[in-house]
């Protein structure tokens, strides 16, 4: 089972939606998480940054 520990938040900045994912923070720990996911409020494939959890 994952901890709540290795959960991040993705955020879209200009709607706000938000996608919850997993990072692997041994090798990534410096590393601030850029990922294309669909965005349901624009319908369309668009950046998701990692945002604060």
């Amino acid at each position: 089972m994952a901890s709540q520990e290795n959960l991040v938040k993705m955020v879209h900045k200009a709607t706000g939606h938000v996608y919850m994912t997993r990072k692997n923070r041994k090798k990534l720990a410096t590393v601030k998480l850029k990922l294309r996911k669909y965005n349901p409020v624009l319908r369309k494939v668009v950046e998701y940054t990692e945002g604060k959890k």
